[in-house]
This record gives C-alpha cells, structure tokens and sequence, in this order.
C-alpha cells in the first residue's frame, strides 16, 4: 500500500505534465485558500499515513464491507484537501463517490427540507471515473441498462428479436431483486425500471418520463402526489428529510450491481452541527450520525463508506459537539492508553496533525514550480528566501503547532504574484530586510549571545530543497 501512495507522490512531483486547464483552477484555489477539486494529487506533501488508512478502508469497502471515518483537524489544516485527495484515488480504483458540505440549509437530520437538501447535494455531485465532476447518476444508469443489453446480444438475443422486451425486464427485475427487500427498495426498483422503460423509447413522452424518474431519484418531489403525477404510477414513499439515509444504502447497493466497487460519501464542514442552537435540533443530528456509525461498522451498509470532516470543537466540546451525545462519546473518545506522540489511524477518528516544517518547505518548494510552470516566468525567488519565508511564518506566536498550510500558501501565492507584477520588487522589499539580512550563522551566534530564556526557543532546522523526495 504505502509503495503505491510512493508512486502516486511521485508521478505527482512531475510538474510537467500538469494541464494548463487544472493548473489554472488549482493555483486559482490555493490563491484564494479554497481546496481545489481537481489537481490536488499535485500538491499533496506528507499524510502518507493518513491516506494509506483511507486507502484500507476502500479495500475493505470493495470486498462488499463498510466504514465510517472522522477527519478531525483545524481549519485550514488540510481536511478538505485530505477528502479531494481520496475522492481522486477512489474514482481512479472504480468507486463512485459523492460529496456535500453542510451548512445551515443543509444537515443529516432535520424539517423543512434540511435534511434531504444533503442527499440531493450528494446526488448533484455523483461522479464515476467517466463523468468524474459529478452529475454522473444518468450516466450510471445508461452505462448499467447497456452492459445488460449486451449480456442479452452475447446470448444470441438481438435488440430486433421478439422476445428482446421481456427477457431484458426480467433481466432488469432479477438485477434489482437483492435491493427490492432493502427499506424502499420495492419503490426504487419500481422508478429504476420505469426509467429503464423509457431509456429505451425516443419520443418526448420517454424523456418526460426519464426526467421525471429522475427527479424521484434525486429526492426532488415534495409529495407522493406530486410524485404520482409526473411518473404516472403511484408510489408507496418519496425521499425526505428521514429516510434519505436509507436511500444512500440502496444506492451503495446499487452502484456494486452496476459492477463498480462500491460508493464513497464525503460529508464536509460538519461543524455546522455543532453551531446548531437548538439542542433537541443538535442532538437529532448527532442521532442520525450514531445511526450511520452503527450501520457501517455493523455490517448492514455493504459496500458504503462515510467519511466526515469536522473541527475539533465539532468532536470534542462537551456541550455541543459530539461528546456531549454520550453514546458518541464511549465510541469516538480515546483510549486511556492512546498518549500523545503515539499513532493510530485504525480507529474510527483521524486527527490531522500539523506537517513538519519540511513538508511545509517542500509545498513552497512545488508550489514555486507548478507557479513557474503556468505563468512562463522564473520567479525571483532562491531556495535561501524560501526557507527564509518559512522561517518567519514559524515566527509568529503559536506557529510551532498552530501553523496550516492554507494561510502559509496564501501569504506565499500572494508574495510570487507581486514579485511577478513588479519587476523592480525584490524579495526583501516585500517581507522585509529583517528576514533576509542575517545569515544562519548570524543568528545562530545572536542566539548564544541572548538571554537564557531566549537560547531555549526553538530553531529551525536548516534545510536543502534538493533533499526532498516527491
């Protein structure tokens, strides 16, 4: 495992074949301290270990498992990065994954719509390996009713036969019979072999009935009797605010007959549940998640894997977060035996611990490239000034374990485009003569000279960029 994440860091270090297209919205995104959603693989450093846990749990999702993980980490520290990482490596291994972020409008439990507002944001984002921007669930299904009408012509059955129609409904039932007994499945195989139906006709009446199973899908209709009337048959249930989450598991189900290994949710900026006001409101959410914890670790969500990334506030706050849901709390807490400077990434919380100052060197040092890459300019800037930079950025009060490389990378980006507008700047005109004026040496010989109590902070280590391996 860890000799494929090697491999991958390293077709990633090779800057030269990054497209103009990603490298535009990737330098676009760090500029403005967004992750990108797609090329981060370009500039992932560190959180090896991180990932190759992740990476195990695919493998245990693929063999028709489940899982659930919490991505803990400060904001800016690398959570959101960490999900696009795993996203991209999941959609590379044939997973279909999801995504969504939380807000106010959108949660895991709640009325008015909050709660099925997240899966239909989940649904918007669906996306394969062939459609990997998401919007991917027509192309699921067109991708899936096509490798049954080949299974049929390589029976000897054509398209033109008689008998095509019904040998493919029965082929379609028989696909769907496993998921049929599931909570809603009876409904949602019902819809899959409507739009089935309709997929096959050419006139506007099948594209109004595909788009109208579709909708149903997407957990788009507000009533059965809105439902009955675009689909033209009644059903027993529609998606909503409860059981959107059952629907997930259907949907997991699913995708693992359609042939892929199995379906990747990603639920994102999950402290906006611990900013919920209302208790009984917060509690119900923390409920739900007790619920999809339960699920996946005991089995009955095969082929699903739920990964969630939230603050430590979101995790740890006893009288807002998930520790102050007792029955969360007995199962994310750590054991008395988990002391600091001890790893463990098999539980189901992954805290993101800050990168050492040289992986935070080695992302100048490939930011500075893949920046030279798309602007053709040679920025003016030596490996001495950036180690340069990132010494003063370990400078400031509390940088030792607060520092994140969302503000480090903005500070940089925004020192590369003055350098590149203003031919005359150097790069001590733009940080200050303070920083680059004295030498490793100097200050070393101005730390022996200073008081006790200033000998005792911390140095950073010096530091070659050729050393790194990507």
């Amino acid at each position: 495992m860890m000799s494929e994440i090697q491999q991958s860091s390293t077709r990633a270090a090779d800057v030269q074949q990054v497209p103009k297209r990603i490298l535009g919205s990737l330098l676009a995104s760090v500029s403005a301290g967004v992750v990108p959603r797609t090329g981060a693989p370009y500039i992932a450093i560190g959180r090896q270990d991180e990932i190759g846990a992740l990476l195990s749990d695919l493998e245990a999702v693929s063999e028709g498992g489940g899982g659930m993980r919490f991505l803990i980490g400060r904001y800016g520290s690398g959570k959101s990065f960490l999900m696009q990482l795993i996203r991209g490596y999941a959609l590379e291994r044939d997973f279909v994954t999801a995504d969504a972020d939380l807000s106010p409008e959108r949660r895991l439990y709640g009325s008015g719509g909050s709660g099925v507002a997240t899966y239909r944001e989940l649904m918007k984002n669906l996306a394969s390996k062939a459609s990997p921007d998401g919007g991917a669930l027509p192309r699921l299904l067109a991708r899936w009713l096509s490798s049954l009408q080949t299974t049929l012509e390589q029976q000897g059955i054509s398209l033109d036969s008689p008998g095509f129609t019904d040998r493919m409904n029965a082929l379609v039932y028989e696909q769907l019979r496993s998921v049929e007994f599931l909570v809603g499945g009876f409904d949602f195989t019902k819809v899959v072999v409507a739009y089935y139906q309709a997929w096959r006709g050419e006139d506007l009446a099948a594209e109004e009935q595909k788009s109208a199973c579709l909708r149903w899908l997407r957990g788009e209709f507000s009533t059965k009797t809105e439902a009955k009337h675009a689909l033209g048959f009644a059903v027993s249930t529609i998606i909503d605010d409860d059981n959107w989450y059952d629907f997930l598991k259907l949907w997991a189900a699913l995708v693992r007959l359609m042939g892929y290994r199995g379906l990747v949710v990603f639920v994102d900026e999950c402290v906006n549940l611990y900013k919920i006001v209302n208790r009984v409101s917060r509690e119900n959410n923390y409920e739900k998640i007790l619920s999809m914890f339960n699920d996946t670790l005991q089995g009955r969500a095969p082929g699903l894997e739920l990964i969630l990334g939230g603050t430590p506030q979101f995790l740890e706050d006893t009288r807002r977060g998930l520790f102050s849901y007792e029955a969360l709390r007995s199962r994310l807490c750590d054991s008395r035996f988990a002391l600091e400077g001890f790893k463990n990434l098999i539980g189901p919380v992954i805290r993101l611990r800050r990168l050492s100052d040289d992986e935070l060197l080695a992302l100048i040092v490939r930011i500075t490239k893949l920046y030279a890459q798309y602007y053709r300019w040679e920025p003016r800037i030596t490996s001495e000034e950036m180690q340069q930079f990132l010494r003063l950025c370990l400078t400031r009060a509390g940088a030792d374990s607060m520092i994140t490389p969302r503000e480090m990378l903005r500070d940089y980006m925004t020192l590369l485009n003055i350098l590149m507008q203003n031919s005359d700047a150097t790069f001590a005109d733009v940080v200050g003569k303070t920083v680059t004026l004295k030498t490793d040496d100097e200050n070393i010989g101005a730390a022996s000279t200073a008081s006790p109590s200033a000998q005792t902070q911390p140095q950073v280590q010096k530091f070659n960029p050729e050393d790194i391996e990507f």
